[in-house]
């Protein structure tokens, strides 16, 4: 009856369930973060081998015991050379940058139709193009080059910015804040394997780098005339103008609501 009374006296409520609940939380986060990525694969991967190491000590398999416990023994070190990328995503995504802080619905609808009327414009002509569009995560640090603008983004601009003729036509045009920041620029390719051979640069690209940050990329064909947009890592083809901003305003997450900026009027 005493050692009862002592178990409930030392055990934590509060701090205790905070502990677990804080926990969970961030387990739920970094499953958030690693789905329909290739970690999950990777992660599974570990699972059988740690499932293997476990039968071995159980069936008495000495010599492949013995190697996994020395793997095992460096899981650490092992888990962050392979998941060194999306830990890094991770680690960025602590501060946040919000796109929209500083524009109104209104500059944001028509920043999206901008984009869209651009992006089909560009996809009748067959004229290549590649667009990045910075979210939360700053991506200065994973650009090359690139040519400093910083112009108020319009349809006829990004059009002419990838005009076969243009100097920089074939690099990135990146918006940032809200507007057209730098063109010209170029983005780290990503080195999935799986990864159509069909796929260009510019959709390597796009994917490449949206494998790293939160940003959005529009691909524009010049082989196909196909628009698509690529969000970490993943790529949705063949999109016409209404889906287009469709998913972007989805994406882009717009912050004012129109009700409301008429009310403050």
């Amino acid at each position: 009856m005493v050692d009862s009374l002592h178990f409930f006296q030392d055990f934590r409520w509060l701090l205790d369930l905070l502990d677990i609940v804080l926990v969970a939380f961030i387990i739920y986060r970094i499953f958030l973060l690693i789905k329909g990525t290739r970690a999950v694969q990777m992660l599974l991967g570990l699972a059988v081998i740690l499932v293997v190491y476990v039968a071995s000590q159980i069936g008495e398999l000495y010599t492949l015991h013995w190697i996994l416990d020395n793997f095992l023994a460096s899981i650490i070190l092992v888990i962050i050379v392979i998941f060194q990328n999306d830990i890094r995503r991770a680690l960025i995504h602590v501060g946040r940058n919000p796109f929209f802080a500083d524009l109104s619905f209104r500059e944001e609808s028509e920043l999206i139709s901008d984009l869209s009327r651009a992006s089909m414009s560009l996809a009748r002509k067959r004229q290549g193009a590649l667009i990045v569009i910075e979210r939360e995560t700053g991506i200065n640090d994973f650009l090359e080059v690139g040519i400093e603008i910083d112009a108020k983004v319009s349809s006829d601009l990004i059009q002419s910015i990838f005009q076969p003729g243009s100097p920089i036509h074939d690099g990135a045009l990146v918006i940032q804040e809200g507007r057209l920041k730098r063109a010209g620029c170029f983005l780290p390719l990503s080195q999935d394997v799986s990864i159509s051979k069909k796929l260009g640069t510019r959709h390597r690209a796009a994917i490449g780098l949206t494998e790293l940050v939160d940003a959005v990329a529009i691909v524009v064909s010049e082989e196909t005339g196909k628009v698509s947009i690529v969000v970490g890592g993943r790529l949705t083809r063949d999109l016409d103008s209404t889906a287009l901003q469709r998913v972007l305003k989805r994406l882009l997450e717009p912050r004012v609501n129109p009700k409301k900026s008429k009310k403050k009027k």
